[in-house]
């Protein structure tokens, strides 16, 4: 068994080998049927990943059918290796030593200090728009200045992207986790400085630098889920992940109007409750940067699955940033997702960025409880998230589930956009909890199937270029629902949005469910595939092969 250090505290997860230079062949033959013959090692099936040609990884997956030998029920968990290198014993079906892939502890610390920077990260992001009129007369300014402090998030996320996505892929997990939690702590400290009538566009320096970050933040979840956990919890850690994200969203909702209430009467007074604001947040923000410097690792010191340890044995010379890119917009299915995912969550951000608004249009003074009914939204968008994390683990009906909860989005949109002009706010209460449940809860299971769809391309590429397709929507469905709410009312507003929603289920019917990175898990659990160490080529040395080749028996 693979002995792991102490500072990784990690669990073993029995039958699941991650060692230096195995990877997937198929389990077809017994051990003792491959071919040692060297003319025959490298043939058709044998392929590289990343970049060029890694996209191969699905036919030659497919090649893995045909006859199959049963195994023991001893060996049903365990994938049979070969030695690496010369005095190396043969594993066999005898007590010999079978390396193991295994779950850190360490992986827990990870989520946690990612999920409380990213809720800070949040909760900056909303705590302007959800006491709109209070900043407006604070600083002088249209209503259309305090919508930009929430848009310049959208806006600064689409030319970011793809340098994020890029240094994540290249540079690494913690080197971006460090990125994020330090520009987010940086952008708090400046609006500190804010804090006076004239100084708006010193606030809007510091939303600018928080912006920023959340490029950083953003498609973090399923990358750490995948790199972090196994395959049996990474659907509810990629959902933990973003709901630090809607915590923080939700914080947003309920502090803001607490701590800074409708004192325009005395400016002295609401600059005292501003700057309160602004300093605790800092505050808080340097705890969790100085938490990520100390305790965020880039991975653990072995993979938690089949699927990563195949991605981590990939050469990284041949990796093409620019090759994955067009390998993920050659995927049709991909693309309907993209524009899916920026649908549901772009109108998410415009609701979010305008519920203050609507909710004032038809109840006067009722800032606290637009605060709270936001909360409530993103509140029961948080629970949707954690229980379709878990049902995605438990089901792996990716493209069901989602179907059915951007129809359900739709529904809800459509209820709350009835009733939120009958006059009893209790009933906007519980119509925003519906609408958060499933529109928010949405956001998790549009990661996770990209991830699955897209594999083996990496997970921070495809989240981000979702991301920046929610950012791009929200910001035309801000401006678009904001200039129908500011001339025909709210509901026209809305309508607007559940006609797009309509839309989006139409597409996602459309998109093709291939579990690419779920079916390399199931061929390893149900023993169907083996692995064979790749071999160093004689003149290169970083560059390194998986082979997938079935061979008749002969003595190894």
């Amino acid at each position: 068994m693979a002995q792991l250090d102490d500072e990784e505290g990690a669990a073993v997860a029995p039958g699941h080998p991650p060692a230096n230079g195995y990877l997937l062949v198929p389990g077809g033959e017994p051990l003792g049927k491959l071919s040692a013959e060297p003319q025959n090692g490298l043939k058709a099936g044998c392929l590289t990943l990343n970049g060029v040609s890694r996209d191969s990884l699905a036919a030659a997956a497919q090649s893995l059918g045909g006859p199959q030998t049963p195994l023991a029920p001893e060996e049903e968990t365990q994938t049979r290796l070969l030695p690496t290198g010369p005095g190396e014993e043969t594993p066999g079906a005898e007590g010999s030593r079978v390396p193991q892939t295994a779950l850190s502890a360490r992986r827990f610390v990870v989520l946690l200090i990612f999920s409380l920077y990213s809720l800070v990260n949040a909760f900056q992001w909303i705590q302007y728009s959800i006491i709109s009129n209070v900043f407006e007369g604070f600083y002088g300014v249209s209503s259309l200045h305090i919508d930009w402090l929430s848009m310049v998030y959208m806006l600064a996320y689409v030319p970011l992207i793809f340098p994020a996505t890029w240094l994540l892929d290249t540079r690494g997990l913690r080197l971006t986790a460090l990125l994020g939690s330090g520009l987010n702590c940086l952008g708090a400290w400046i609006k500190c400085a804010s804090v006076q009538q004239h100084l708006f566009w010193v606030t809007m320096l510091g939303q600018c630098l928080c912006s920023v970050a959340q490029v950083f933040i953003l498609g973090l979840p399923s990358r750490i889920a995948s790199v972090w956990f196994g395959p049996k919890e990474v659907s509810t850690a990629c959902a933990t992940g973003v709901l630090g994200n809607q915590l923080g969203t939700a914080v947003g909702f309920l502090l803001p109007p607490v701590l800074v209430p409708n004192t325009q009467n005395d400016t002295d007074l609401l600059a005292c409750n501003i700057s309160t604001m602004f300093y605790g947040t800092s505050s808080i923000a340097t705890f969790l940067c100085l938490l990520t410097v100390i305790a965020f690792k880039e991975k653990p010191q072995y993979p938690p699955s089949q699927a990563q340890a195949v991605l981590q044995k990939s050469p990284c010379a041949e990796y093409s940033y620019k090759k994955s890119i067009r390998n993920l917009f050659k995927n049709i299915s991909f693309v309907l997702l993209l524009i899916t995912y920026g649908i549901i969550t772009g109108a998410f951000y415009s609701v979010s960025t305008l519920l203050n608004q609507m909710i004032l249009t038809y109840y006067k003074g009722e800032e606290i409880n637009a605060g709270r009914i936001g909360l409530t939204l993103v509140v029961a968008g948080m629970v949707g998230s954690i229980l379709c994390g878990l049902w995605l683990d438990h089901t792996k009906t990716y493209k069901q589930t989602t179907l059915i909860v951007y129809i359900l989005s739709f529904l809800g949109m459509v209820v709350f956009t009835f009733t939120l002009d009958l006059g009893y706010i209790i009933v906007v209460f519980v119509t925003g909890g519906i609408l958060g449940f499933f529109m928010t809860g949405y956001l998790p299971l549009g990661f996770e199937f990209a991830v699955e769809i897209t594999y083996p391309e990496s997970e921070g590429t495809s989240s981000g270029l979702l991301n920046a397709s929610a950012q791009i929507f929200g910001i035309l469905f801000t401006l678009a629902q904001g200039k129908l709410t500011s001339d025909y009312g709210p509901k026209a507003g809305n309508i607007f949005l559940c006609i797009w929603m309509f839309l989006g289920i139409i597409l996602t019917a459309l998109i093709k469910s291939d579990l690419k990175r779920h079916n390399i898990n199931i061929g390893i659990t149900n023993g169907d595939i083996k692995a064979v160490p790749v071999e160093d080529s004689p003149t290169d040395q970083e560059s390194k092969t998986m082979m997938m080749s079935k061979q008749s028996e002969s003595a190894i």
